[in-house]
């Protein structure tokens, strides 16, 4: 087949496809498009992240808006739990520390709000900013609290 045949048989069939309509029975002959539902039995690595108390809770909105996974909130929740146990009135009697995040001296947590020895939002606050700015994320602090028993 020469050249000009061979580009009048592509211009044909070109034109057959974009009309569609050239011939019926091609249109016809077509396979019925079908839909469906799709479903898995595939479960994510990791639970569903639940907090158990308030402060938990107040960590975890300050975590996603951060846009830090639920690894992160995990170390954190590890990091915390050692540290305070979540209790925002923590103190350590023999270093002074005090909070969610055991801020030394506790008086720190005072950038964050003047309510910082009561309220555990503005310690979670402060303690994330620390976190970010020391170690990048929870689980940069979570790594060096193994390492070293304090972060």
């Amino acid at each position: 087949m020469d050249k000009r045949a061979l580009s009048g048989t592509l211009i044909s069939v070109t034109a057959i496809t974009a009309f569609g309509t050239a011939l019926p029975a091609l249109a016809e002959s077509r396979p019925p498009v079908r839909t469906g539902v799709w479903t898995t039995s595939a479960q994510p690595k990791m639970a569903a992240v639940r907090p158990s108390t308030r402060n938990k809770k107040i960590a975890l909105d300050h975590v996603v808006q951060r846009s830090w996974n639920a690894r992160e909130f995990h170390c954190l929740d590890n990091l915390w739990t050692r540290e305070s146990g979540w209790n925002h009135k923590a103190l350590n009697r023999s270093s002074g520390a005090y909070g969610i995040p055991q801020a030394l001296p506790a008086g720190k947590m005072s950038g964050a709000g003047r309510d910082w020895k009561s309220n555990p939002e503005t310690q979670i606050r402060w303690g994330l900013a620390y976190i970010k700015g020391r170690y990048g994320r929870p689980c940069g602090a979570w790594g060096h609290w193994r390492s070293h028993n304090w972060y």
